[in-house]
């Protein structure tokens, strides 16, 4: 017969939980500095249409709110996580653990940058 874990005493479950917490920090940082690409991509057009015909742009246009927003969502991205792994951490060490957490932060991240993507997508389509 196999026995299950006991929370309490097996490092596994607690290894396991920080590995999920570094997972949701490079995904925070990863954000970040995609923000950072696509904020100063527009930058990067500007000075390129500028030194091809001399007229200045008035902005970089879309992609300095939506690098902003990716910035401030990785920001997010890695608060939320770690208050999730100190809720989680002390679930575990209580026995309550399934009862504690769900997926809805993740499910509610990838539908955001679902919508963050149609919306770059149609930028990029009406141009």
């Amino acid at each position: 017969m196999i026995e299950s874990p006991d929370f309490h005493t097996d490092p596994r479950i607690y290894l396991a939980a920080e590995r999920t917490f570094l997972a949701w920090l490079r995904t925070g940082i990863a954000l970040m500095g995609f923000g950072f690409v696509v904020a100063r991509f527009g930058l990067f057009l500007r000075e390129i249409t500028a030194a091809q015909t001399s007229i200045k742009l008035p902005h970089a246009g879309f992609s300095l709110p939506v690098g902003i927003l990716l910035i401030a969502l990785g920001i997010i991205v890695n608060v939320v996580a770690a208050i999730r792994h100190r809720h989680c951490v002390r679930a575990i060490d209580r026995g309550q653990f399934r009862q504690t957490f769900g997926s809805a932060f993740g499910l509610w991240l990838a539908g955001l940058l679902a919508l963050i993507g149609l919306a770059v997508a149609v930028y990029l389509a009406v141009l």
